[in-house]
């Protein structure tokens, strides 16, 4: 598979990767959140397999115990959807790949500012929290999107319509590349997961395979489907 970019794309420049991983936390006063059970340990993985490969990688990393081992990864934390966001329009021009493998939250709770720097008392009744929906990150950043880049989604959903959802988020989110891999994958230390391309071809993982491992397999992946950067 390859994927058309401009003739005037430079020939000699190593490939710059930003990654986001991680999950996010949506606050409900000031001590608790809304969140989700991503570690971030496969954007983490990809981070270091594409240090090791020489690329210039820029890691944006949710709440989450891990780091990347390579030291020439830049790290830059968030915390909420909202603060992705912003980090996104700043990094995203500077980049060759974007790989969106953070586990956003698709929504978020309505909060007042008196919230967010106090905490909600316990009471006997019950409590209703409002949630409105969260920023589309992928879509702001296709409206930004420069020519010549290349943006690889993820799709995690149950088995049976993992396929299905993949191949709808792929073309209504207008990316190159989706990663479909199923539910089972959130916290585990294995992927299997196929990746899925704008122009209809699919390429599998040999069964489940370590994330470490996978980040070079989707990798290789992403290379084959490059033709402006430099090996």
């Amino acid at each position: 598979m390859t994927i058309e970019t401009p003739s005037n794309c430079p020939p000699h420049r190593q490939r710059r990767l930003l990654i986001t991983a991680g999950p996010t936390h949506e606050p409900i006063d000031s001590v608790r959140y809304i969140g989700n059970r991503s570690s971030g340990r496969l954007g983490v993985d990809l981070a270091d397999a594409a240090a090791r490969r020489g690329w210039t990688v820029t890691l944006l990393l949710g709440p989450s115990a891990l780091a990347p081992a390579e030291p020439s990864v830049r790290l830059e934390r968030y915390r909420t959807a909202s603060d992705l966001g912003e980090l996104l329009a700043a990094h995203q021009h500077q980049c060759d790949v974007l790989v969106m493998a953070a586990a956003v939250a698709d929504y978020r709770p309505k909060v007042t500012p008196e919230q967010l720097t106090g905490k909600l008392r316990r009471k006997d009744t019950k409590m209703v929290i409002e949630l409105e929906p969260t920023e589309d990150l992928l879509a702001g950043c296709a409206s930004r999107r420069d020519p010549g880049q290349i943006f690889i989604g993820f799709a995690l959903e149950p088995r049976e319509r993992m396929m299905s959802s993949a191949r709808d988020k792929l073309e209504r989110k207008g990316i190159d590349l989706i990663v479909a891999n199923p539910l089972e994958t959130m916290e585990a230390g294995a992927i299997e997961a196929v990746v899925l391309g704008r122009d209809g071809s699919e390429r599998k993982t040999e069964g489940a395979i370590e994330k470490a491992a996978f980040g070079d397999w989707l990798l290789t992946v992403i290379e084959e489907a490059t033709t402006c950067v430099k090996d």
